[in-house]
């Protein structure tokens, strides 16, 4: 039985595939279509959907991992897709380089993290999907093909639905610190000069809990300040006992006494102390999450998302929902560089709202759901979202052009699962 990070979405495949080469990924593709299964890739299983999901052949790339060609002077590296996030972090610093920008999990694999466009935060760069040069993909049929042109602006965000990708060459950039700076402030405050704030950090995000009045501030800066040393007892207190185990006990009293939630959540939102730190950028983007929640996120037009937030929290005191976890608030370039992506055409801002385990989340995914629709925001596919092709066509510029690319590329719909044949109809 296989499960994701969250526990509430789970499989029992027909059979598990492991390649090690892509060979071997067209080998077993070719196996899987002689009995008619269809397969889909799983990495870390960080999605909160049913991505995954399959009664076919689950196929896992984590034997598929490394660098596989380094060109440090044009600052490009070949990478294999399965090669989790803090490795590839790791070897890229062994080198002097490092990725322009990160997500906060830094647990995911590179496949999975790009092709359900995750993304960091940062006004002036996309998502990790644009960092992408070219890919190397196995079709249904077990042809291994170098994508490029409109192949690669399909595969970049594909949701897995074109092929097993196995090798990527990303560009990267001259290794580099950050100096983050923590704080709180009156969200009135802060969405009065919400430009300021974003185009004043390489790096801003925000967090603000549900009946909360004050936002959790998140600023990174380039810096060429040496790196801070803190001791392991520290670097414990901060990052695990008070970001994880101390909203945990929270959320836990939450769930248990649900009508004291808005006090906690005011509670939860105080203990959060001004803090500095200075770092190399990969240890600063990262934090550790050891909550389980779910998640659905929104990619909002950047113009919109004040309004947006207003409107969230707003219904959540009106229709009583009992939400014991903050709103993020990611700032994101648009570009064109992916068919699928959420921020196509347009600067970005991502409002991701969570639910605690083991907590009531579908009525209030629903109606975030029905708020960013209004607003034409597009889902994060790695999230949960209820959209099918009919609405998501209509969302996406180049939508019927990256459905000609899967049309060509997997003409049997090998990877065809059901959240695949919702999204995307067929």
């Amino acid at each position: 039985m296989w499960r994701n990070w969250t526990g509430d979405q789970s499989c029992a495949p027909a059979r598990r595939s492991n390649p090690t080469t892509a060979a071997e990924v067209a080998a077993a593709l070719v196996d899987a279509g002689s009995r008619g299964e269809t397969v889909r890739v799983v990495g870390a299983g960080h999605s909160f959907g049913d991505n995954v999901v399959t009664d076919g052949t689950l196929m896992s790339l984590d034997a598929l991992a490394g660098m596989q060609v380094l060109d440090a002077a044009e600052g490009r590296v070949r990478v294999a897709a399965g090669t989790r996030l803090f490795d590839l972090n790791r070897l890229l610093d062994e080198h002097g380089l490092a990725m322009a920008n990160l997500g906060d999990i830094n647990v995911q694999s590179a496949a999975g993290a790009i092709s359900t466009g995750t993304h960091g935060t940062g006004a002036a760069l996309g998502n990790l999907a644009t960092f992408v040069e070219s890919a190397e993909i196995v079709t249904a049929d077990g042809s291994i093909r170098e994508l490029s042109g409109d192949e690669l602006r399909a595969a970049r965000i594909s949701v897995g639905a074109l092929g097993v990708i196995t090798a990527y060459t990303l560009r990267t950039v001259p290794a580099f610190k950050l100096h983050e700076r923590r704080d709180r402030m009156p969200l009135t405050a802060l969405l009065r000069d919400l430009d300021g704030h974003v185009h004043g950090n390489d790096h801003f995000e925000f967090f603000i809990f549900p009946h909360a009045t004050e936002a959790i501030t998140k600023g990174l800066n380039r810096t060429d300040e040496p790196a801070g040393v803190r001791s392991k007892a520290r670097a414990y207190v901060e990052e695990v006992v008070l970001e994880n185990y101390a909203l945990d006990v929270l959320s836990r009293a939450g769930r248990r006494f649900p009508t004291q939630i808005p006090r906690l959540n005011r509670l939860v939102t105080s203990l959060a102390s001004p803090s500095d730190k200075v770092n190399h950028s990969y240890d600063v983007f990262s934090s550790p999450r050891m909550v389980r929640f779910t998640e659905s996120e929104w990619a909002f037009p950047r113009e919109t998302a004040p309004e947006a937030l207003q409107e969230i929290m707003a219904m959540i005191t009106r229709r009583g929902f009992d939400i014991n976890f903050p709103i993020e608030v990611r700032f994101v370039a648009g570009d064109t560089d992916s068919m699928l992506s959420p921020a196509y055409g347009r600067d970005t801002t991502y409002l991701a709202v969570h639910a605690y385990q083991d907590m009531a989340w579908r009525e209030y995914f629903s109606a975030v759901q029905e708020i960013a629709l209004a607003h034409g925001a597009r889902p994060h596919w790695g999230k949960r979202h209820s959209l099918d092709a009919d609405t998501l066509s209509t969302l996406y510029p180049e939508w019927e052009a990256f459905n000609a690319v899967r049309t060509d590329l997997d003409p049997e719909g090998r990877f065809a699962n059901a959240h695949i044949t919702r999204i995307f109809g067929s």
